[in-house]
């Protein structure tokens, strides 16, 4: 097992910080936490590549909440997640590399412990609202040889509102939901996205004054793209029609903002919000049918692939009086971080090493802003989703090079998008050197 030992400083914006201070977001005090036992609230939204955020340059869509989070916050420039939503998912809340529990599409195996469990075990309340779809249906499981996944209860939450646990409907307009205590509901002329927002804020405010963890996979921002609470063509719109028209995307996204939005001034006016850190990143690249444009490029989504518009996605986290307002984070964060860096959150002891995890907390680096200990130095992913048409893959890169186990390498650098396959003779010194230590990554990946 290879270490990480690279060092990093952030680099506060001064005039976010000063923006901040003028609307009353976040202080800066990056020192101990204010008690033992902080709320966490995870935020994953679908379909979301860095890409198509303001916070990373986007100048088309709007999103003035998650603005206020990364102004209030840390943003990290290069956080990355699996090419698909179930290896994605699956990554982060069991904190290990699929090749060692991805079971199938859809699918969690309900002999992982997942963060729910782990912070159960802390004393924490658990819930989870938006996209379950790891149970599996008929089809899913068919292609996982019969396996059946994780019904919520199993995974670790004690409340829930979710679409897809057993069946399948509208996750947005007629929401077909099911709920903890009420079981499976349709929600006739009502909008998903704002259920599954409604039993989050009601579970923050019972939980008032109790250690929580609240988990948010949204169905926003995954097609079909269709109308939204507020567009024109809302009211007499009927899911039935199936319209899946990408002019909707920048709407959905900032009703997806919007969302965020609520949550934050729920937990500003309980007066939580020096004692909650909200986190908020994408589970994989945007939809092949959208296109973005950044720093004057059209950047067409790539969810599936896995080249970097597959796989980075945005990062924000906010945590007034504990994060530095205005910091960008350049280092490298994969899925498996979470799940260690959430527990120390909640006061594990960094030292404990009494369950495998491939992550490396991230935590000191949310809280110093001259924190110059160990980083993830490189990315691994093992990409075999068993759904679609795509190739399984196994490769490791960091911000530089990038290699597959088959071989080809690629200069990040300079071609992002893998166009352009390099021989390992014409690298440069550095080049190979990191070649050969991601050889050896996936050499000792046990």
């Amino acid at each position: 097992m290879f270490t990480h030992s690279k060092t990093f400083i952030l680099t506060p914006k001064p005039l976010l910080i000063a923006f901040t201070l003028l609307i009353g977001l976040a202080g800066v005090n990056p020192g101990p936490r204010a008690q033992q036992s902080p709320n966490i609230i995870l935020i994953f939204a679908d379909d979301l590549g860095y890409e198509v955020l303001p916070a990373y340059g986007n100048k088309e869509h709007q999103t003035p909440f998650l603005d206020r989070m990364a102004a209030g916050g840390m943003v990290f420039e290069n956080a990355h997640a699996t090419p698909l939503c179930t290896p994605s998912r699956v990554q982060l809340m069991t904190g290990k590399y699929n090749f060692r529990n991805y079971i199938g599409f859809g699918l969690l195996d309900p002999g992982e412990k997942t963060i729910a469990h782990w912070l159960k075990d802390r004393g924490y309340a658990t819930c989870v609202v938006g996209k379950w779809q790891l149970y599996g249906n008929a089809r899913q499981q068919e292609l996982a040889g019969g396996k059946v996944g994780s019904l919520p209860e199993e995974a670790g939450f004690d409340s829930y509102r979710l679409w897809q646990v057993r069946d399948l409907g509208s996750r947005y307009k007629n929401a077909l939901l099911d709920t903890k205590g009420t079981g499976l509901e349709k929600f006739e002329g009502q909008y998903g996205p704002d259920l599954f927002t409604d039993y989050l804020e009601d579970f923050v405010e019972k939980q008032a004054g109790e250690p929580f963890f609240a988990y948010f996979p949204m169905a926003l921002t995954h097609d079909p793209f269709e109308p939204y609470p507020g567009s024109p063509d809302y009211v007499s719109y009927d899911p039935e029609d199936r319209v899946n028209d990408p002019r909707y995307f920048p709407g959905m996204v900032s009703y997806m903002d919007k969302l965020v939005g609520r949550i934050i001034n729920k937990v500003t006016e309980l007066g939580l919000a020096e004692n909650t850190l909200i986190l908020f990143m994408g589970d994989n690249g945007t939809d092949r049918d959208v296109v973005n444009r950044l720093n004057g490029r059209e950047l067409r989504g790539n969810k599936g692939y896995t080249n970097d518009l597959g796989t980075h996605v945005p990062l924000l986290a906010y945590w007034p009086g504990t994060i530095a307002a205005g910091s960008r984070n350049p280092n490298l964060i994969d899925l498996t971080d979470f799940l260690p860096t959430l527990l120390e959150v909640s006061g594990r002891d960094p030292l404990d090493q009494t369950f495998p995890m491939d992550g490396i907390s991230f935590y000191p680096q949310l809280v110093n802003p001259q924190y110059s200990g160990r980083v993830r130095e490189w990315v691994f992913c093992h990409y075999a989703p068993n759904w679609g048409n795509f190739t399984p893959r196994t490769f490791v890169y960091d911000t530089s090079w990038k290699y597959y186990a088959d071989g080809e390498i690629y200069d990040l650098r300079n071609d992002p998008l893998e166009n352009s396959p390099l021989q390992f003779k014409d690298l440069d010194r550095l080049g190979k050197k990191s070649v050969r230590k991601f050889k050896r990554v996936i050499g000792n990946m046990r």
